[in-house]
């Protein structure tokens, strides 16, 4: 057995304005904080540097989710821990990333609808709500998430336990 730890992709997924980002930007600093080599590839940010700009018909988001699943598992491949904040609404999506990981956590952020409207921090739900996941998208929750945070609880120190877990799991 080596002493490197194996890289981890962390799939944040839940309904727009659920809280994704912040929890991976939470646990992307407690992990920096123990010295752990991290990346975060939130969707958004992903999104806006790939050219030509992904669009949101189903052809395109099927594409642009496996394009982040591609370099998060690359990265994952390198001892990197991979958040990925992406709503990634078909569980199709969710399998496809897991499938091509070294090591997989899907993570559901089981914020309410009516409450990620009520944050709309980007204004998604006012300019497009008939294009966004859980409006006029499907979304297809996890069946069986290795983890679900919820607002009402704090979930990045538990998190963070769960991702040592699975680094330690081929070193």
């Amino acid at each position: 057995m080596s002493d490197a730890k194996s890289g981890v992709v962390v799939w944040l997924t839940g309904f727009p304005a659920s809280g994704k980002s912040t929890l991976a930007q939470s646990v992307a600093q407690a992990l920096r904080s123990q010295q752990v080599p991290v990346c975060v590839l939130d969707g958004d940010d992903v999104r806006a540097v790939l050219r030509p700009t992904p669009g949101y018909d189903e052809q395109a988001r099927a594409d642009f989710y496996a394009s982040i699943a591609a370099l998060a598992a690359l990265l994952a491949r390198q001892g990197l821990v991979v958040l990925v904040p992406a709503t990634a609404h078909r569980a199709s999506y969710r399998q496809a990333a897991r499938a091509i990981a070294p090591q997989f956590v899907e993570v559901f952020v089981d914020t309410p609808l009516a409450q990620c409207q009520q944050r709309d921090p980007k204004g998604l739900y006012r300019q497009a709500p008939s294009s966004l996941p859980g409006t006029g998208a499907a979304y297809e929750p996890p069946t069986h998430p290795d983890f679900i945070a919820s607002p009402s609880e704090p979930a990045t120190e538990q998190l963070v336990k769960l991702i040592h877990a699975r680094r330690d799991i081929t070193a």
